[in-house]
């Protein structure tokens, strides 16, 4: 039996390739044709071809009736158990934001075009906001969401409005794509974006995007918008900020 290659870090190379096609895939954010993935590979024809069929095989791709290819479903248990375990690591960070602000904490991240919650630490307080672990809910909607479409690039956002749409969840909820743009430019500017009971009404958030995060996610604190009142939001946001950039920070790694 033939001798695995190795690439330049001492790894397999067939290995480092199906996964570099995955998230080329990925990239594209729906499907491609295998000539479309030879250009942003680089590879060429055969091996993209060989490594395609290993992956369908495998259920890590399907081919499509246009005899395209997208992300297959054998992922969606690995992606979802990942999330899962991110969350669950980053809690005690999310304790240590709860602690210092009083308010519950939130983590999620972007998968398969909907925010998804993956930790949470809840206030003290009797009166507190509760978004179930695992919860889904369309980005444009929602303070964490707002924060990830920020910070990815003006197609890739466009394409995403495109597949979901923009239905309110509350009559404060962005309906109007050139609007949330807007909203999109200043969360940018000022590090930070706000869900004003786009969400759920009587309730304010501060959202921050997780820097170097491999997937979108960002960090939250949601509250009562009566307690979470526009001067807590001056001094909470510097707070999310630095735990998100703690979080990124320990996601780089050394």
């Amino acid at each position: 039996m033939a001798e695995e290659k190795t690439g330049r870090d001492g790894g397999v190379q067939s290995l480092q390739r199906a996964f570099e096609l995955l998230e080329h895939l990925a990239d594209t954010g729906g499907e491609a044709s295998l000539s479309e993935l030879a250009t942003l590979s680089g590879l060429p024809m055969p091996t993209i071809h060989r490594l395609i069929r290993t992956l369908v095989a495998l259920g890590y791709v399907r081919q499509n009736t246009n005899r395209r290819y997208a992300l297959g479903a054998r992922l969606i248990r690995l992606g979802e158990n990942a999330s899962m375990q991110f969350g669950a690591w980053a809690k005690p960070l999310l304790a240590e934001l709860v602690e210092e602000v009083g308010e519950t904490a939130n983590l999620a991240v972007l998968e398969r075009d909907e925010v998804v919650y993956v930790a949470q630490v809840p206030s003290k307080h009797s009166m507190r906001m509760f978004t179930e672990v695992g919860r889904r809910l369309l980005p444009h909607g929602t303070g964490v969401g707002k924060a990830m479409l920020a910070h990815l690039p003006d197609a890739d956002v466009e394409a995403l409005l495109g597949r979901t749409g923009m239905p309110a969840y509350t009559e404060h909820t962005f309906t109007d794509e050139a609007a949330l743009k807007v909203e999109l430019k200043k969360i940018a500017k000022q590090g930070y974006a706000l869900d004003e009971a786009e969400q759920e009404l009587g309730v304010r958030c501060v959202a921050v995007n997780v820097p170097g995060a491999p997937a979108p996610a960002a960090v939250s604190v949601s509250g009562p918008s009566g307690r979470l009142t526009m001067e807590a939001v001056s001094r909470i946001a510097p707070v999310v900020q630095r735990v998100a950039a703690t979080l990124g920070a320990h996601l780089e790694g050394p």
